[in-house]
């Protein structure tokens, strides 16, 4: 290696190290300046209320502070001929290293420039820029640690906000909770069920884009509440529109009296009640339920005599023994009346008589799990029957009820037998007089009537293929009806979804607490309702709801019912303590009295006993509402001036 490369690596070491230690530098500096710029933003947001994405920006200034620091001190590198000179100065070189650079660059050298190259590598190798340049902390870190601290300790401190700040904050959440939920519940619905008519398809996506709006724009209570009135408004609108209609206003009815579902026809129900006969080898149990449950008491309370059997003694057992065994053969009998045919039940009896009380408890529970399921099986065809019963025998019946599907059904089977040449003259006769009698229940169903009152003109006139297809015309029409009452049980769903929204913005609570199914007691929402009493503050109207308040369906929970001032044997109220004054009266002394508000008596009294009971009455119900009067003496004081009337 030369003497002048010996110079050159030293003073490139040299230079390399300078870099670092610039960027080591420059990383403190912007340390510095970012916890500054965080510090300041930190307090900004603890003083005022500016948004949570403050924050984020401000760490984000910080990190870029700290990250133009290191960039700078890395891009300013020196040259090498501004490192010879900074040896040069930090050695005590006198420019030995400096003055070999600039004389290694002439072609032509002397010896005086050979010495001077020489002296100079001989230096350069003596260089340590370790020792030069040590890595440690800087001036300007102890200035961004102190910075770092106070932030952090800053960060401690509790933000000032103003109670109206924060009221509108939580108002702002749950708006955005509340729109959240109309657009989940909107879509779901639409999802679920899809409407019939393209109106009530956008009304609907409108709803759901409300939603959305509720959640992407910054809208207070008041604004919220505005823009919701306007949608609901239009809803409502479309609704009233749809059940202006008497035909889907039966349809509806009828559904609401189905439990909320439109009434099967009577084949797919009578379909339904032979499959279960068959599945059951023809028995039928309708009507039966009361006996199997009282063969069901029967069996559980001979499972229990088994079971406490065991703890007796062998006298005594053997006498239980016999009489379970009687009892036993009277529960065979009861089934056997009944029709029964359950293996368990026997096998259980068998290991009776053998004394087995284990296998006989696991036999009877065998035979009441099948109980249990004939006892459903009972009550399914029971409800299947009713259901059947229930729906008209003719097509005239089922459309005056509103039964729209049975009323499909049969307008279809009326349209077949018109089609068929099987159809007798006297089979003819019926269907043509059915058709005549169900023009006028027809009325109510728009196009419907105008089919129907066709057909009946080209029955009579003989025209049989032109009638049923007027029938089926009537038909079709009929569940394009039915759809619409779909779609107004999707709007009215919609409109339901938009009040309890209303409810959750103007009470500002979540969407749970202003929703729910109806229960009974104190707080429930008002609408559908079998409590005692709901809650005031939910801001919804009877108008507001179509048919809010039909509780048909709805199971009420039992609870005794009880007046609006009749709760109970009260406790004392705190610092009634009963306590009784003795006292004796001596002869010739003052009767005790009583003042009477409104009633002054001096002297002989001349008042009427009427005034005085009557003035007594209201003194004593002004003590009892006052609760001046005890709890406990308070019924005994009721019931003694309402027996003075």
């Amino acid at each position: 290696m030369s003497e002048i490369q010996i110079i050159e690596n030293a003073v490139d070491s040299a230079g390399r190290r300078r870099r670092w230690h610039q960027t080591w530098r420059g990383f403190w500096w912007g340390l510095f300046a970012g916890s500054v710029v965080w510090l300041v933003v930190l307090a900004i947001y603890k003083l005022f209320p500016v948004p949570l994405e403050t924050l984020t920006v401000g760490a984000g200034l910080a990190g870029a502070a700290a990250l133009a620091g290191v960039i700078a001190g890395w891009l300013h590198a020196p040259s090498r001929m501004e490192t010879a000179r900074w040896l040069d100065g930090k050695s005590e070189l006198k420019e030995r290293l400096s003055t070999a650079l600039e004389l290694s660059g002439d072609e032509k050298k002397d010896n005086w420039s050979r010495l001077v190259v020489t002296d100079a590598a001989a230096h350069a190798s003596e260089v340590d820029p370790k020792r030069l340049l040590p890595f440690h902390l800087p001036k300007s870190s102890r200035w961004a640690l102190v910075a770092l601290a106070v932030g952090a300790g800053l960060g401690f401190v509790p933000e000032r906000r103003t109670d109206d700040y924060l009221q509108q904050k939580r108002e702002a959440e749950n708006i955005k909770d509340t729109g959240k939920h109309l657009e989940e519940i909107t879509k779901r619905q639409l999802a679920q069920r899809k409407p019939a008519l393209p109106q009530t398809e956008k009304a609907m996506q409108e709803v759901a884009e409300f939603g959305q709006t509720l959640q992407k724009k910054k809208l207070t209570r008041n604004q919220a509440l505005a823009e919701l009135s306007k949608v609901q408004d239009k809803i409502k609108d479309q609704t009233e529109q749809l059940a202006k209609k008497a035909g889907i206003r039966k349809l509806q009815r009828a559904a609401r009296q189905n439990g909320g579902e439109m009434a099967p026809s009577a084949e797919s129900i009578q379909k339904q009640i032979d499959a279960m006969k068959k599945q059951m080898e023809g028995k039928d149990f309708d009507g039966k339920t009361e006996a199997l449950e009282k063969l069901e008491k029967a069996m559980k309370k001979l499972q229990d005599a088994a079971d406490a059997m065991g703890q007796e003694g062998s006298q005594s057992k053997s006498a239980a023994s016999r009489e379970m065994s009687e009892a036993m053969d009277e529960l065979m009998q009861q089934a056997k009346d009944l029709g029964l045919d359950m293996s368990s039940l026997e096998d259980a009896a068998e290991a009776l008589k053998q004394g087995e009380i284990d296998k006989f408890l696991k036999d009877m529970d065998v035979a009441l799990l099948d109980m249990e399921k004939l006892k459903q099986f009972a009550d399914k065809m029971s409800e299947l029957k009713k259901q059947l019963d229930d729906i008209g025998k003719d097509l005239p019946e089922r459309l005056e009820k509103g039964q729209g599907i049975p009323a499909i059904a049969r307008m279809q089977k009326l349209a077949r037998q018109l089609k068929s040449e099987k159809t007798s003259d006297a089979e003819l006769k019926e269907v043509i007089e059915e058709i005549r009698k169900s023009v006028d229940p027809a009325m109510d169903y728009d196009k419907v009537a105008d089919y129907v009152q066709e057909a009946a003109k080209l029955a009579d006139k003989g025209d049989r293929q032109g009638a049923a297809k007027a029938l089926e015309a009537a038909a079709k029409e009929l569940e394009g009806m039915l759809k619409q009452c779909s779609d107004c049980e999707g709007l009215l769903a919609s409109l339901q979804a938009l009040q309890t929204a209303s409810m959750c913005i103007g009470n500002c609570q979540g969407w749970g607490q202003c929703s729910g199914p109806p229960k009974a007691g104190n707080g429930g929402s008002p609408g559908q309702g079998v409590g005692t009493w709901g809650d005031d503050s939910l801001t919804m109207q009877p108008s507001d709801v179509f048919e809010a308040w039909d509780n048909s369906g709805v199971v009420r929970p039992d609870m005794d019912g009880r007046g609006v001032t009749d709760r109970g044997e009260g406790e004392l109220v705190d610092g009634f303590q009963p306590t009784k004054v003795k006292g004796q009266m001596g002869p010739g002394g003052q009767m005790p009295s009583i003042t009477l508000k409104g009633v002054s008596i001096k002297g002989r009294s001349r008042v009427l006993y009427e005034e005085a009971v009557a003035a007594a009455q209201s003194d004593a119900q002004s003590a009892l509402s006052q609760e001046r009067v005890p709890r406990d003496r308070q019924g005994t004081v009721r019931d003694y001036f309402d027996d003075l009337k």
